[in-house]
Order: C-alpha cells, then sequence, then structure tokens
C-alpha cells in the first residue's frame, strides 16, 4: 500500500521585486496562478494533501483565489509563517524580512505527519516532476533519504536575462553530493550556456536544483537543530535568512540523510519579474492548445 503524501507549498514571499501578490497574479488563457497549476498537478499525480504556508496579512485574498479551488479537490490546509514562532523557542526579533525557506517548512510542522514535497508558490514545475516526487515518496522516502527533483538545465533558462541556479553534482548511484550556486547563467549566441560571471560552460543537461525537495518529518527536528545554532550567529542580521539548500547541505556533511536526485524533462518556468509575464502566458496559452490542463 503506497503512503500519504502531502505538498508543502512556501507561498508567504510577498513577491517584492514582482512589485504584487504574484502567487495570486492572474495568468495564462484560463486567468489563473501559476499555484492553481501546482495544485492540478500534484493531486494528478496523486498528492493527498495540500498545505499552503502564508502570511496571515494576506490569507483571506489567498484562499479565496487559490486555497478554495484547492480545497474543492482535496485535503487544504493552511499555516503560518510568523516572525513570533521560532525553531527551539528562539526568542523573535524585530525584522521585516522572513527567516527564509527552512523557516517556512517548519512553520508546517504540526499538520504534516507523512513524506511530504516542498516547493515554491510562485513556479511553474510540470506534470512529470510532481510525478516523480511523488512516486519517490510514495515508494522510497524514509528518515535517511531525502530527493531533489533535478531539472535539465537547459529547461530553466530565461530569454530575458541571466539566471541564478544551483548546479547538481550526482554520484553513480544518482545521490547528490554538493550543489553549486551559478549566479549569471546564460545561453550564448552561439548556442552555449555560460555561467557569466567565473566563464565556466555549462552543458545544457546539467542537473539544477529549482527548490522542489522531498523529505520525511524527521527534516522538522533537523532545521529546529540547524536553527539554534544558526540564530544567535544571525539574529543582528535583520537580512539573515536560513535557507533549505543549507539545512539539506548540512545534513549531507553530518550524514544524517542522503539526498536522491529524481531526474525529471519537465519544463521549469517562473515569474520573478513582471517582464517575464508574455512568456509565461504564451506559454501556457501553448498548453491549452496542446489539450493540457483544459479542465483547470
Amino acid at each position: 500500500m503506497k503512503k500519504k503524501t502531502t505538498l508543502l507549498v512556501m507561498a508567504a514571499g510577498m513577491g517584492s521585486r514582482f512589485g504584487s501578490l504574484k502567487q495570486i497574479t492572474p495568468l495564462g488563457p484560463h486567468q489563473k496562478a501559476l499555484l492553481h497549476y501546482t495544485v492540478y498537478d500534484a493531486v494528478h499525480a496523486g498528492f493527498n494533501k495540500i498545505v499552503f504556508v502564508i502570511r496571515e496579512s494576506f490569507a483571506k485574498e489567498f484562499i479565496d483565489f487559490v486555497g478554495k479551488y484547492s480545497e474543492g479537490l482535496v485535503e487544504t490546509k493552511y499555516c503560518y509563517q510568523s516572525m513570533e514562532r521560532l525553531p527551539g523557542g528562539m526568542p523573535p526579533i524585530e525584522r521585516e524580512k522572513p527567516w527564509g525557506t527552512a523557516h517556512a517548512i517548519w512553520s508546517a510542522k504540526d499538520e504534516i505527519n507523512e513524506p511530504f514535497a516542498a516547493l515554491n508558490a510562485d513556479d511553474f514545475y510540470g506534470n512529470d516532476a510532481f510525478v516523480k516526487a511523488h512516486d519517490f515518496l510514495s515508494n522510497e522516502a524514509n528518515s535517511q533519504e531525502y530527493g531533489l527533483v533535478g531539472y535539465r538545465l537547459a529547461s530553466t533558462l530565461s530569454e530575458n536575462g541571466t539566471v541564478s541556479r544551483g548546479v547538481c553534482e550526482s554520484d553513480s548511484n544518482g545521490y547528490l553530493m554538493t550543489v553549486t550556486e551559478r549566479t549569471k547563467i546564460a545561453a550564448q549566441a552561439d548556442g552555449t550556456i555560460k555561467d557569466e560571471e567565473s566563464g565556466l560552460i555549462l552543458k545544457a543537461d546539467d542537473l539544477v536544483s529549482m527548490n522542489f525537495w522531498a523529505f520525511t518529518p524527521n527534516i522538522f527536528q533537523e532545521i529546529e537543530k540547524q536553527f539554534i545554532e544558526f540564530y544567535p550567529i544571525n539574529k543582528d542580521n535583520l537580512k539573515s535568512e536560513f535557507y533549505i539548500p543549507k539545512v539539506v547541505d548540512q545534513a549531507l556533511k553530518t550524514g544524517v540523510a542522503k539526498v536522491k536526485v529524481l531526474k525529471t524533462d519537465a519544463k521549469w518556468f517562473g515569474v520573478t519579474y513582471k517582464e517575464d509575464t508574455p512568456d509565461v502566458n504564451a506559454a501556457l496559452e501553448a498548453f491549452d492548445k496542446e489539450g493540457k490542463y483544459q479542465d483547470l
């Protein structure tokens, strides 16, 4: 019997660069958020529950636009990423910036007791990615083994400039060894892909992380343990953030867990800036013409 699986969606960011609540910006022929596509793909891949981590300040707007759609398809829960509630009972600090993706995931710990995937609210991940994550969580995930969905680099590039990507290196068994952040990747006129900061030529088939993880609930204890170490060093830096890739990297180094790279051929895209919107709309319209998502 397959295990129950949950999708955790990190939707507490306010989209400052985009200039609005990009998580609920209507896009494409259906005038839906990218989150509607995420919910659709997750349910069709077999996820049994969706947990949204949001900010209390825009809860009603979020639930009206996305939450009610999710509630009509699958068990749906909401958690708040609150500055007042920190791992390990650490005292809250007056700051505007959220504590980051690891804190967002930890904020959902009381709602999740089963294997779960975690991803960003403002990205399109593609159906195949959800199928790969769900199958891994149902059949393979355990307290010593997590998963990371790995995308072909060429499937994640932007025509609007450089992108930052975590380039993954795996061993011969497909387990993650390192993730190297490359901050200025772009396709070149001659067809090559280059990190313009280092000058390194990258391959189209290089696998990159787009922050789509597969975990078991013991990750909550690992986050808590690491936050207790992180907090005293960073509490006075009001821009510091506690990121889930750093937590996973530390878990790898200390032998707490291995990470299986789950390869997907799905096309990734996202809305980082308003200028990205026309390309995303075109991609969603193309899906519609192919007969995909017509019952969204």
